[in-house]
């Protein structure tokens, strides 16, 4: 009489099948965070670079540099702040996405957070890091200004 079923080495093939597809889901699913994290870095940066025009339109200049991170900073009629009173632009200043080493940057200010500079009455740079190529620009350390985000 013959029994049926699967022999030991029908199922560890299953089992390798099995495990390498799951292997494959993992690493996309990596890259698609990451893509969404670096999707989000340049989205963050039109919202700040919103909130400067709107600064601008009303005081005819951008406000004074940022010393350290630009994470969670009020921008009201004052300026950069960590509380808000009078018109407030914004709220809070979004933080950048973590895991922060998505790769692209190099030291502690390129990749930990975002960073504003104020240049002249009518310019400003601020300072953001992409781990890979997001819509027209490259991976790496980028500059917006009122001229807008671009690679440089």
């Amino acid at each position: 009489m013959k029994k049926k079923g699967f022999t030991l080495i029908e199922l560890l093939v299953v089992v390798a099948i099995m495990a390498m597809l799951a292997a494959m889901a993992v690493v996309a699913l990596n890259t698609a965070r990451a893509r969404a994290r670096d999707a989000r870095r340049v989205s963050d940066i039109k919202q700040i670079q919103t909130a400067l025009e709107l600064y601008y339109l009303d005081q005819n200049t951008y406000p004074a540099s940022v010393t350290g991170p630009l994470d969670g900073q009020c921008l009201d009629s004052g300026g950069w702040g960590l509380g808000c009173s009078g018109t407030t632009y914004m709220a809070s200043a979004p933080t950048n996405p973590r895991p922060v080493d998505d790769g692209g940057c190099s030291g502690a200010v390129a990749t930990n957070y975002y960073t504003y500079a104020y240049v002249s009455t009518n310019s400003y740079q601020l300072g953001y890091c992409i781990g890979s190529t997001t819509g027209n620009l490259h991976a790496g350390f980028h500059r917006a200004t009122p001229a807008g985000i671009a690679d440089p």
